[in-house]
Formats: structure tokens, sequence, C-alpha cells
């Protein structure tokens, strides 16, 4: 049985996010988008975490649903954690992910953190002072059954192989813990195949998740499970991690991401890789050091080539947004009333989003939502898109229809 996880995203308490981040709009969009496992988030916050424990009941052993409907969507006690700190004469900035089985042991771990001076109720997202491998040892202590997973591993500023703030490799960052680091998060800028890549990468599980900060943005990528859903227990899930056994993941398309290419956006300067490494990684423009991108920085620590596939590696789905396909299909705002009313109307016609994207058969769209938004959905299955890429903090834009269809079509139209 398939079941659809996304377990990076974050509440209300943290920066820069949506007041909808609250369980019971969670749950419905998960529902509504055909996830059926999430994250409580940002677990370190005490108001949050008081809003968990009055709102959620166990439905298997850690592993939780909200108490009202829906009541099919399970939750899973996971958090991010910021560590901005100094280790080898270098500053670093990494991100990383903390499963925990239970309140009992979020409770410790906070109470921990607490002990090194990091104040939890200034973000969802707490900042603090400890290295990845002190918050090892912190979390570790409480739990065994916990599971740190470094977050979009790739992002320059705040990951694990970030270009400003990063390391060389797993081993660098978390030393004598490297080997009770399984799986690493891709972020939107990477994909799997990317991180093929990498050699030390081969033995753990590549997972994606869609660190959303609006209820819209829930599953823009995920990971699907082959689980037992009736039977859903915390163990599960660290077990498919630590195993690979995952089915396959669900990816934004990379070039998307805000860090895909390397660049300067206050210059309007964007580089691929092959042009950063004739002309540098200084802006042209105004002199100061680029942005290094994801791409660019993959070409660095990568000892393979591209298109290389390790065996027994799980697949990977590309995927656009449905409300982005929406948008070009009716030629209005992602944001607008119709584009919110027909994506309603579609997604409790066929069930779910993640339905309509990967499974209804083409002809049933378009006879409910016309041939265009047909179109769009099996261009987007077949990878016949065209996307602009991101940098420095800009994200990519896709476009389904190229300016030659587009013109096509309206001539179409005039005939």
């Amino acid at each position: 049985m398939e079941l659809i996880a996304d377990l990076h995203f974050h509440s209300k308490y943290s920066r820069a996010v949506s007041q909808q981040m609250v369980i019971p709009k969670i749950a419905k969009w998960a529902k509504r988008k055909g996830i059926g496992l999430v994250t409580t988030a940002d677990w370190t916050h005490p108001l949050w975490l008081r809003e968990l424990k009055e709102s959620l009941v166990e439905a298997g052993e850690g592993v939780y649903r909200h108490k009202k409907e829906p009541t099919d969507i399970f939750f899973l006690l996971t958090t991010e954690i910021s560590s901005i700190y100094s280790q080898g004469g270098k500053g670093h900035r990494v991100h990383n992910l903390v499963f925990a089985p239970n309140f009992e042991v979020v409770e410790k771990i906070n109470e921990q953190l607490r002990g090194y001076g990091v104040k939890l109720l200034s973000d969802g997202r707490p900042m603090t002072g400890l290295s990845s491998i002190e918050l090892c040892e912190l979390v570790f202590s409480v739990s065994k059954d916990c599971l740190i997973i470094p977050a979009h591993v790739w992002t320059p500023w705040y990951s694990l192989y970030g270009s400003r703030s990063g390391f060389d490799s797993i081993k660098e960052c978390f030393r004598q813990f490297a080997e009770q680091i399984y799986a690493i998060e891709t972020g939107l800028s990477s994909d799997p195949a990317m991180n093929w890549r990498i050699e030390e990468l081969d033995n753990r599980g590549i997972i994606s998740f869609s660190d959303a900060h609006s209820p819209q943005k829930i599953g823009r990528e995920a990971t699907v499970f082959e689980i037992d859903k009736q039977k859903l227990a915390y163990q599960d899930i660290k077990k498919a991690i630590q195993e690979q056994k995952i089915a396959y993941t669900i990816e934004f398309y990379p070039e998307e991401g805000k860090y895909h290419y390397t660049g300067h956006r206050n210059c309007e300067v964007k580089q691929s890789p092959e042009e950063t490494k004739k002309l540098g990684t200084t802006c042209p423009v105004c002199g100061r050091p680029l942005t290094v991108g994801v791409m660019h920085r993959v070409e660095e620590l990568a000892k393979r080539p591209v298109g290389y596939r390790p065996k027994n590696r799980p697949s990977y789905k590309m995927l656009v947004p449905l409300m982005e396909i929406l948008s070009e299909a009716l030629g209005a705002g992602v944001s607008s009333q119709i584009v919110e009313t027909e994506y309603n109307r579609l997604t409790e016609r066929f069930n779910s989003e993640f339905d309509i994207l990967l499974k209804v058969d083409p002809l049933e769209i378009a006879k409910s939502a016309g041939e265009k938004v047909a179109q769009g959905i099996k261009k987007v299955r077949e990878g016949n898109i065209v996307v602009d890429p991101g940098y420095d903090g800009v994200f990519g834009t896709v476009k389904i229809w190229g300016e030659k269809e587009e013109e096509e079509e309206k001539q179409m139209t005039l005939f």
C-alpha cells in the first residue's frame, strides 16, 4: 500500500509562515493533496507543542491523528533545528530534521535545549549554537530511536553541503555520528539524480519533503513508502528510511528551486555551471561574490558524471503543482478565485491532487476540466515543459506551453 508522506514543513509559529498552518488546516489540505502522513512540525516551540497535545491523539505507536475530521491523516513528530557555529576555523549554518518517537522524548529534548540556552519561544525553527555533532549527542542521549536527517542539503546558506556555510562531506560535518545519518533531504533545488553523483550517499536514503510555509504548498515534494497505513507505527517509517525502503519520491523540478543556478539577483546575473566555470563566481556588475547555485556545488563535489544511476535506487517522479497547471491553462493567477474554485472542484471530483497528477486518465480530466487542462497534466507527466532556472533566492518559472505553442494556439483560435 502506498503512503505519501510530507515530513518537513512549518507551523504558524515559525518565521515567514502563514497563520493558516494549524493542525485542522494541515489535515484538511493533506487530505485534499492525497498525503497520508505529515509532520507535526515545530515541536520545540512550547505554544505549538501545547496545541499538538490538545488536538492530536495516538493512532499507533508514535503516530498521531487529529481528534476531529479528517481522522485518516496521520502525524509524525518531526521538527527542524538550525545550528549556527564554528568548526575547523570556519563558520557553518546547518539545518537538521529531528524525528522523535513520542511526546515524552520531545519534552526531554526540549528540556536539554533549554539547558543550552536555546530560546524555544523565539521561533518554531529554533536557532542554536550547537554544532551538528553536539545536536546528535544531545538527541541520541535522550533516545536512540530518534533520527537526524540533514535538511535541504544543497541550499547555499543553511545546509550540509551549502556553498556559503556547509561542509564537503557528511563525515566532516557529523564526525563520529556520520554512520547514524541514514538519509538526506534533497531540497527544492536538487533531485535524486543530482545526489546519485555523490559517492557517500550510496548507502543513505534520498528523501524529499516540501518545507512548506503555507497549506497550499504542502506536498510540492514528498516521499512515498510501501507501508500498511492501517497498522502504521513510528518504527515503520524509521526502518523504511534506515533501510532505504522507499517506493519513490515526488519532486519539484529542481530548476524551479530558488538556488538552482549561480547568480546575483540584485544585478540580475544568472550563470549555469558551465558559465560559472568559465566566468568565475564574482558578479560582473557589482564585483561582489555570486551566490553559488546547487548545480555548480554538485559539480564541485561529484566524482561521477551527469546521468550516473546506481543500482537498486528508488525512482522519482517530477511534477508541477496542480494550481500552477490550472493557472497557465486558464490564463489566471495562481492565487486567483477562478484557479482556486477549479482546484477545489477537481480535487473533490477526482479524490485528490496527487490522483489527478499521477493516476487519472487525461480523457476523464478533459471531460471535467477541458482539453487544455488535460493536455497540461499530460505534458507535465511526459516532462514536456520549459523551466527557466531559479537563482540567488529567485524561484525559477515553469512554462508548460512554450512561446511557439502559445502562438500556434492563438493562430488556431483566430482561424
